[in-house]
């Protein structure tokens, strides 16, 4: 079952369904949960094959309107949304440099429907980092320019050690392994990480990634990883197209070009 599928079921028996009247509101929590999955997506750095730290701290900015219907469930929400963002991650193989947090602000400039996420990466101490080492200092967040959006600048990597000092300083340090094949996709700017054999995409939101068009089939296709990476269509309605080609499989290179419904899909993959 997918993260925002588990999300929305956790989310109907809150409160004995208290929030069923607050969330008839134009911005549904769905909407808001998917957002901070791009978030982390499109933030996400890479400080080594091992690890890809995320942001952790999430500032949801809502209209007067919808903050207004929301705030007063904002503890429960918040920590629901929190643990949505916890499962993506442990999905994506993400780790974080503290506790996850997500706040619901009030801005003045959203019309009612409308909202924006900003975020950052806000280090714990070395006893809380949830993943352990050194924590870096937080990014600053910068406004987003359309609802759902946001950025934040990669965390600072950790110093390189002083001339003449070896570089061996671990027990069993030897020889570098080879360059592993880092692969994703982008979707109309925004890039989906592959850390996983194969992804799923469609309108569902049990697929991996989801996909808001009318001519996208609920599970619609499936990217493979491998040497190559291929796609494979899943029994969609409308079938994929590969640079320009009418297929229900290829082969995918750096740069394919997928076309579902309406929707063009970018697949990018690069050494190291």
């Amino acid at each position: 079952m997918g993260v925002l599928k588990r999300f929305e079921q956790r989310l109907e028996g809150l409160v004995n369904g208290t929030f069923a009247k607050v969330f008839k509101s134009e911005v549904q929590p769905v909407e808001i949960a998917g957002a901070l999955q791009r978030e982390c997506d499109n933030n996400a750095t890479i400080w080594n094959r091992d690890r890809t730290v995320v942001p952790n701290d999430f500032i949801v900015e809502l209209s007067a309107p919808d903050y207004e219907r929301l705030s007063p469930y904002s503890g429960q929400l918040g920590d629901e949304l929190a643990s949505m963002v916890r499962d993506y991650a442990k999905q994506q193989r993400y780790t974080f440099m503290g506790a996850i947090k997500v706040h619901l602000e009030k801005a003045e400039d959203l019309d009612t429907g409308l909202y924006r996420v900003r975020s950052r990466t806000l280090a714990a101490s070395t006893s809380q980092a949830q993943q352990g080492g050194a924590a870096p200092q937080g990014a600053g967040a910068a406004r987003a320019g359309r609802p759902g959006g946001g950025h934040v600048g990669p965390p600072p990597m950790p110093s390189s050690p002083p001339p003449g000092a070896p570089q061996a300083s671990r027990p069993g340090a030897g020889p570098q392994p080879p360059a592993q094949t880092r692969r994703w996709i982008e979707i109309n700017g925004t890039r989906h990480q592959i850390s996983r054999p194969t992804l799923v995409l469609g309108r569902s939101t049990d697929a991996d990634v989801r996909i808001d068009d009318p001519g996208v089939s609920r599970r619609h296709c499936e990217i493979r990883t491998g040497s190559p990476s291929s796609i494979q269509d899943l029994g969609s309605t409308n079938g994929i197209v590969v640079d320009g080609q009418h297929t229900t499989r290829a082969t995918l290179r750096d740069g394919s070009r997928i076309v579902v419904g309406s929707t063009t899909i970018v697949y990018r993959q690069a050494e190291g």
